[in-house]
């Protein structure tokens, strides 16, 4: 019984390790694929407007048990099509932009390269 006992603890052992592995793979291929699309899509330059802005914290927590806080900022824009895109933006980025302001979005596939805002 307890030769039985540790293999299939073993078994299951190696099975978890290769999900928990099979999934790291799987994010770092999607995120590697992600980057290459965006390197071979066109930089675009369009009029939009700053249609929202929202904010996501991240709690995490340390081997010490300290909580720490991660925060992500996003912002959407409304291009003249009525077409909205959202982009993940730095704090400054974020700061620097309020709703309804109209301007030059420039991207590439999914990545936000700036916006000048039209007085």
């Amino acid at each position: 019984m307890g030769v039985f006992w540790n293999g299939g603890f073993e078994m299951m052992f190696f099975l978890v390790f290769f999900l928990i592995l099979g999934c790291f793979v799987f994010v770092i291929i999607r995120g590697l694929a992600q980057w290459n699309k965006n390197n071979h899509s066109p930089r675009l330059t369009v009029e939009a407007t700053v249609a929202a802005k929202r904010i996501r914290v991240t709690p995490h927590t340390n081997n010490i048990g300290n909580g720490a806080m991660s925060t992500s900022y996003y912002v959407t824009f409304q291009v003249e099509s009525g077409d909205r895109m959202e982009f993940s933006v730095n704090g400054r980025e974020y700061g620097m932009l309020a709703e309804r302001d109209y301007g030059k979005l420039t991207f590439q596939g999914t990545r936000y390269l700036g916006f000048e805002r039209i007085s």
